[in-house]
């Protein structure tokens, strides 16, 4: 699964990247580390020809609860391989596809009872382009506006398989070849399979920093060797 991401890209970065203004995003400081039960806002790319500021976490127009995160908790991935099952995504596949920049994300390896945590990050590339959906939803008592997403995962590659060694998911990683197709639902969704783990970096990085109260910080990013062994032949 993914549940913590990072993105610490310029707007004029973005702007370049996807050729879409960055005008909606008043204030973009850099994310070294944000967790999804955060619901941080995000920079949005759709099929608009502007970046769009969306919460991490889907909470689907038809709710009719009061407060988002009764649901946004539960929505922030999404498996590629039931999207056509669940109510909270079959409406948006045809639809309100996006993608989610990223300048790398977090995840843990298992050894035994110890969690060992990396950073995964783009290689010789400036960002990872993250498959997901969308949806906007008002609040029927106070009439709020809340526009969230969600995080499609999908099966991991070998790379992934081995750092995620548990579950085995990663996010749908979307080639920036394909990204207009993906965007403007050229392919059934489930046809996109995640980029080959040649365009991918990695490094164990410092559990203090990582679960300390504040990860939020550059140092969080950076290499940090420990006493956890580091299982696996990528390794």
């Amino acid at each position: 699964m993914c549940y913590s991401n990072s993105l610490t890209s310029t707007k004029l970065q973005l702007e370049n990247t996807y050729k879409r203004s960055a005008s909606l995003l008043a204030n973009n400081p850099p994310i070294f580390f944000a967790s999804g039960f955060s619901f941080p806002l995000w920079p949005i790319v759709t099929k608009e020809d502007t970046l769009i500021p969306m919460h991490w976490g889907l909470v689907p127009s038809w709710f009719r609860g009061m407060h988002p995160v009764e649901i946004a908790g539960k929505t922030l991935n999404a498996r590629l391989e039931t999207l056509h099952q669940k109510a909270s995504f079959n409406h948006l596949i045809s639809s309100r596809r996006c993608i989610i920049p990223s300048t790398g994300f977090f995840e843990n390896q298992t050894l035994e009872s110890r969690k060992k945590p990396f950073f995964i990050y783009p290689k010789d590339r400036l960002l990872f382009h993250m498959a997901g959906l969308y949806d906007l939803w008002i609040n029927q008592a106070t009439r709020e506006v809340y526009q969230g997403f969600s995080i499609i995962t999908t099966e991991a590659n070998p790379l992934m398989a081995e750092i995620h060694n548990t579950k085995r998911r990663m996010p749908l990683l979307i080639h920036e070849s394909l990204i207009d197709a993906f965007l403007q639902e050229e392919r059934e969704i489930t046809t996109f399979t995640p980029i080959n783990e040649q365009f991918m970096a990695f490094h164990p990085i410092s559990k203090r920093i990582f679960t300390s109260e504040n990860p939020n910080v550059p140092r969080v990013q950076e290499r940090s060797e420990d006493n956890i062994g580091t299982q696996g032949v990528l390794f």
